[in-house]
């Protein structure tokens, strides 16, 4: 028997059909060892010796290996084909050796692009070994990434109080994001003028020309930045006589794109699909690994982690036979198209990202996806076939104009465009991030030189330059490829760790720095400016790159890096607090204090008039305090869920008064985020922000609302007792009497009503509900009385609806909704759930009851057993205090 190891479990299970007798495949789980998230577990004192251990859950999955291997005719690794692959394989190979189970057998390592059966027979027949250099690289970037995550994080948490972590490549994309914050915040628009003249060809067709030149001087887009020159020119142009000076159409071409990268893929379904990085990668594994076709399972796409460009000679050629097919002879190139990287350090000789099989067409391979996975299957299939279609033939043509005002001459043009042959534009154009007119696309009308214009209107039109916008994920990722920051396999989690630790946040689809990771990023740029420049993480890039390629020894890219880092960090042991607040205060100077509009200090402290606000750091915190302090006690906060702690101390924004008591709402940050407060004194009523509020959103109104809570919203069916819904320390609740019961996130506590809240406490009485399909608590609809007594609920569960009595649960049939099932259903099925569940040990199996046998099935004994209530999953512990970036990073595991 040969044993084959992969990562995951539908992997194990698609390559296993191909292989067939003789094969056992096994699936590893992704990585088995990591490093200890410990201090120590990289030792540059012991030439950077690194301490690796069996994660608790991998231990049994190692065991499974290693009872396989013992005997076994030989080992094969066939893990991704790169880097973190190479390393898994590398580590399942060193805890066999550990056990000692090896002994004499052969191990090979195969990879392969796609998981087809010609595919992975074709890798069977061209084994390999582990490639040391792949290996090596590997070592490389997770003891750098733990490094600077241990070394450096811990400098944040003594200097900069509420600050998560740090990491390589998580504080360079953090910077890039706060970088254009600062732009947009500094940003001064400029005002400008466009004058456009609508005008009608002989033939009375019209279109529209700029002005673009007066007298011989050539006028630009800025040019203009006065009202009273626009109206001046305004004025001749309406007494203007206008004739076609020039008219010029040139043939011109437009290329299509190559085929998908990682980078390319994450781009294009986050502005197509409104996919996240993290979702698309999710949703790109099902389909490497394979999906059930008509009861075949097969890999539908190549590995998707991958900056190369290229395709196999075999997928170019079923993708010529696909357009030809399809679109006709028309559409295909004479020869085929051949794309390669602009990138300098692409990772690896890997294929572009395309379907394993041109000819399965999206339409007829959809029915057996999920709706994510059929669109994002499209938008990879087009984009291939639209990469080897011709290219599209288009026609530019560009009119000048002659404007006459007695001893004035004007000058204006008119641009358009036509599409003389769509080619790939038939199938494919690329989405964009920023949408703007483009008059280019314009069609204009028949003309030529000597013809005699008339003019319809004239439109001076005041315009303000914009700062650059927000990036978006899919900008993001752009502008960290173009940097050569991180690699294909890195993107979506480092934007998830940013999201996570509360640096930046998501509206309208765009990346808005939080104060907190302004405050980090302006720590770093002051103390460690040289480990946030980008061409220093990119260089780190290419350095990981050379080692890969057996350039240079692993190990002395870690002995220059650390000579430098350790020196920085040891240099940070005396830093004073005024020091921070000095360089903080400077960066973020105009972000914290922002240009008055009647141009007065803005660090003027408002209530004494005489010292100058400042950044100050607290045990909880950053907020803005007085230099007169303590005779001047004026503080404000920095910005919502800045503090990680207790209540800060600092004072928040004034909301205004309440009406009833005539005290002070404010808004403040606290140990579990930002919270409104009611007056002063020892005990002020407060009541903290439902999470996911944006701190803008809250207003005087809002605020008096969360205050007056708990309300009561509904009476108890059975006690009479009142049911309230209020806010606590787990978020929303509703409760009654000493049961409390979490309102789900489509449920707005100010606003639910009575029926919804019964509903939640009657499925918690019952111990109704333990998980819903999103993991938490489910709330039950009522159905009636058990006939032995106690209510009958049904409930959306995790595999599907369900209906229960006490401790029985019953699946419903597939087909019936949760939201039709009647009481007398229901009993049926629970008296079916109820006779066939086995009974548990040392205890006999209780009848069902005869009666109710009788009510539920008419007389009649149903044989039919419902499925097996779903285990509930183990509860995640949650984390005291966030690690360094280079204590968790993001490990690669089977979807």
């Amino acid at each position: 028997m040969k044993v084959v190891v992969v990562e995951s479990p539908a992997k194990a299970k698609t390559i296993n059909k191909y292989l067939g007798p003789g094969y056992e495949v096994i699936a590893s789980f992704g990585h088995i060892r990591d490093l200890p998230p410990k201090d120590g577990s990289v030792d540059p004192e012991q030439d950077f010796a690194m301490l690796w251990e069996i994660e608790s859950k991998a231990s049994k999955r190692v065991s499974e290996i290693a009872s396989a291997v013992k005997g076994s005719e030989r080992l094969i690794l066939a893990t991704d084909p790169d880097r973190e692959g190479e390393a898994i394989s590398w580590h399942i190979l060193e805890a066999l050796k550990a056990r000692r189970v090896l002994k004499d057998t052969p191990i090979e390592r195969v990879t392969f692009n796609a998981i087809t059966k010609d595919a992975v027979k074709e890798a069977m027949a061209n084994p390999r070994q582990i490639d040391q250099a792949l290996v090596d690289a590997y070592l490389a970037r997770r003891a750098l990434d733990y490094l600077v995550g241990f070394r450096l994080s811990p400098v944040l948490w003594r200097k900069l109080p509420g600050a998560r972590s740090a990491g390589r490549v998580q504080s360079v994309a953090l910077r890039l994001v706060c970088d254009r914050e600062r732009e947009i915040e500094t940003f001064v628009a400029r005002e400008y003028w466009s004058l456009i003249a609508t005008l009608a060809t002989p033939a009375n067709a019209l279109f529209e020309a700029r002005l673009v030149g007066a007298d011989g001087r050539k006028i630009t887009r800025l040019d203009i930045g006065k009202g009273e020159e626009a109206e001046a020119f305004k004025r001749d142009l309406e007494a203007a006589r206008f004739t076609v000076a020039s008219v010029e159409a040139k043939p011109a071409k437009r290329h299509p794109y190559p085929p998908f990268t990682t980078s390319t893929l994450q781009q294009e379904a986050s502005r197509k699909l409104g996919m996240a990085p993290a979702r698309t990668m999710q949703v790109a594994q099902r389909l490497y690994e394979g999906v059930d076709i008509g009861g075949e399972t097969v890999g539908l796409i190549t590995y998707m982690r991958t900056d190369g460009v290229d395709m196999a000679p075999e997928a170019i050629a079923s993708a010529r036979r696909t357009i030809e097919k399809e679109y006709g002879g028309r559409y295909l190139p004479s020869v085929p198209r051949k794309y390669t990287t602009k990138q300098k350090n692409a990772q690896e000789a890997h294929e572009a990202v395309r379907p394993t099989d041109m000819g399965r067409l999206p339409k007829n391979v959809a029915r057996y996806l999920e709706p994510e996975q059929a669109r994002l299957y499209e938008l990879i299939w087009i984009r291939t076939l639209a990469s080897q279609m011709e290219s599209a033939e288009l026609e530019r043509t560009t009119v000048d104009i002659t404007a006459t005002a007695g001893g004035k001459r004007l000058e204006l043009r008119a641009t358009g465009q036509v599409v003389k042959f769509d080619g790939f534009l038939k199938l494919y154009q690329e989405g964009k991030d920023d949408e703007g007119d483009d008059e280019d696309s314009r069609r204009l009308p028949p003309m030529q030189a000597g013809d005699d214009l008339r003019k319809e209107k004239i439109d001076a039109t005041q315009h303000f330059t914009e700062p650059p916008p927000r990036y978006s994920e899919a900008s993001l990722v752009k502008r960290m490829e173009e940097l050569g920051i991180g690699r294909p396999s890195t993107y979506a989690s480092t934007l998830a760790v940013l999201k996570d630790r509360e640096y930046v946040r998501i509206e309208k689809k765009r990346l808005h720095a939080e104060d907190k990771g302004m405050l980090v990023t302006a720590f770093l740029e002051s103390f460690f400016d040289r480990y946030v420049e980008y061409d220093f993480t990119a260089s780190l890039e290419g350095d990981l790159d050379r080692i890969s390629n057996h350039e240079i020894d692993w190990k002395e890219v870690l002995r220059q890096f650390w000579k430098d880092f350790s020196a920085a960090i040891d240099g940070t042991k005396e830093l004073r607090v005024s020091e921070v607040l000095d360089a903080l205060n400077e960066i973020m100077g105009p972000h914290i204090f922002p240009p008055k509009a009647d141009g007065g200090d803005p660090r003027l402290c408002p209530t004494c008039h005489s010292g100058q606000l400042s950044l100050k750091l607290g045990k909880f915190g950053a907020f803005i305090g007085c230099s007169n302090y303590p005779e001047c006690k004026y503080t404000r906060q920095l910005s919502a869920g800045s503090g990680d702690g207790e209540a800060s101390p600092i004072d928040g924004g004034l909301l205004g008064k309440d009406p009833a008591t005539g005290l002070d709402v404010t808004l403040r940050d606290g140990r579990f985020g930002a919270y409104v407060q009611l007056g002063e004194g020892e005990k002020p009523k407060r009541q903290t922000i439902p999470k996911g509020t944006p701190r803008d959103a809250v207003d005087l109104e809002f605020a008096l609302s969360l205050l007056s809570l708990p309300r009561e919203v509904a009476k108890h069916p059975t006690t009479g007792e009142p049911i309230l819904a209020g806010i606590g320390r787990f978020g929303p609740y509703v409760q009654h009497g000493k049961t409390y019961a979490n309102i789900g996130k489509d449920d707005d506590v100010l606003t639910i009503g009575g029926n919804r809240a019964i509903d939640l406490i009657v499925a918690k009485e019952s111990g109704a509900g333990r998980f819903s399909r999103g993991g938490g608590a489910a709330a039950g609809r009522a159905l009636g009385e058990h006939p032995e007594g106690g209510p009958v609920t049904v409930h959306d569960g995790r595999y599907g609806p369900y209906v229960k009595h006490g401790s029985v649960n019953a699946t419903l049939p597939k087909g019936m909704a949760g939201d039709a099932v009647t009481l007398e259903q229901a009993l049926e099925l629970i008296a079916a759930r109820a006779a066939s569940a086995p009974a548990k040990k040392g205890v006999k199996k209780a009848a069902a009851s005869k009666s109710t046998a009788k009510k539920a099935a008419g007389e009649k004994a149903t044989k039919d057993k419902a499925p097996a209530k779903p285990k509930a999953p183990a509860k995640a512990k949650a984390p005291a205090r966030a690690k360094p970036d280079g204590a968790a990073p993001a490990k690669r595991k089977a979807s």
